[in-house]
């Protein structure tokens, strides 16, 4: 099956601050807030949510292509790709940009303030999905360019390409009808339950009415694993055992890649919705979004262990 993946490309710079912010802010000077963290040191992670699911599309042994932009600063990235065998013939580069990158600085009490440049995200990466084959082909359509995510749902839906809806942070960015027209005619609409809540909020449905213009709706509930939703009802679906949570972060891209995945084996999607649980607990025992590894035997076994066989 052909697997395609909108989204962004982006670097994560990921830093540490000793202590807690809330000792350097002065709540009745807020409002001329000038200050200075120095943090402990600063270390750089691929990361974007196309570069996140086909990384771990890449684990399972697919070959998807990533359809985004990157940045002048894509050589790090394209041999990070390269190495883990993941195609880099749909990514345009906008040399007069740098990619997409999240600064990130969390301080002893985990707090988080993070500055986001969406650099080449700007632009659109305008690519034409020439593969005859359509009926056999998915493309997952996440936060990215706002213009691409519209595009690439009209262009997937008028080809016969199975469209799976993932506005995630780009929510903000979408009026109601946009939304509405974005979502009707797809395959598949995933967020997670506060984002579901605001997709509902925004076009003015219910999950019923959603369900009319989408054939699924899979909502991810963190440890409470994900709900699957279509015209015949719900079905909840546990989470895969955890040895250790040390990064929640990018697990519920780890999720759509296992999904997707079990999409193109032509499993039931019960069985699809447990093996992203299994591709997501990897992902929350490592720290960063493209540090987790493994090979499919493994995955299958650990499949194995908490669902039975594969």
């Amino acid at each position: 099956m052909n697997i395609y993946i909108s989204g962004s490309m982006a670097y994560d710079r990921i830093m540490d601050f000793p202590g807690k912010f809330s000792d350097h802010i002065l709540p009745d000077k807020i409002h001329i807030l000038n200050v200075c963290f120095t943090v402990n040191g600063m270390i750089e992670k691929f990361g974007g949510t196309a570069g996140n699911i086909a990384y771990s599309l890449s684990l399972l042994g697919e070959k998807p292509i990533i359809i985004a932009t990157i940045g002048k600063d894509y050589d790090r990235y394209f041999e990070w790709l390269k190495k883990n065998n993941i195609s880099t013939e749909g990514i345009k580069i906008i040399n007069k940009e740098f990619t997409a990158g999240a600064y990130i600085t969390t301080d002893r009490a985990d707090n988080q303030i993070t500055g986001f440049n969406p650099g080449a995200m700007k632009y659109q990466s305008e690519y034409e999905f020439k593969n005859p084959e359509s009926r056999d082909s998915v493309v997952i359509i996440g936060p990215g360019n706002l213009q691409d995510m519209k595009e690439y749902a009209k262009k997937a839906k008028s080809k016969g390409i199975r469209c799976i809806c993932d506005p995630g942070q780009s929510l903000t960015q979408w009026d109601g009808d946009s939304l509405r027209e974005w979502v009707n005619g797809s395959y598949m609409l995933i967020t997670n339950d506060y984002e579901r809540e605001l997709v509902m909020n925004m076009t003015g449905m219910d999950k019923k009415g959603l369900l009319g213009m989408t054939k699924t709706i899979v909502t991810t509930l963190g440890e409470k694993g994900s709900l699957i939703s279509t015209s015949d009802g719900d079905m909840q679906i546990p989470a895969a055992k955890i040895s250790e949570i040390l990064d929640p972060t990018g697990a519920g891209d780890a999720y759509r890649a296992g999904l997707i995945k079990g999409l193109a084996m032509g499993k039931d999607m019960e069985t699809s919705a447990k093996m992203g649980a299994v591709a997501a607990a990897y992902a929350i025992e490592k720290y960063g979004t493209q540090e987790h590894c493994f090979t499919y035997n493994e995955f299958a076994e650990r499949y194995r262990s908490n669902f039975g066989e594969l």
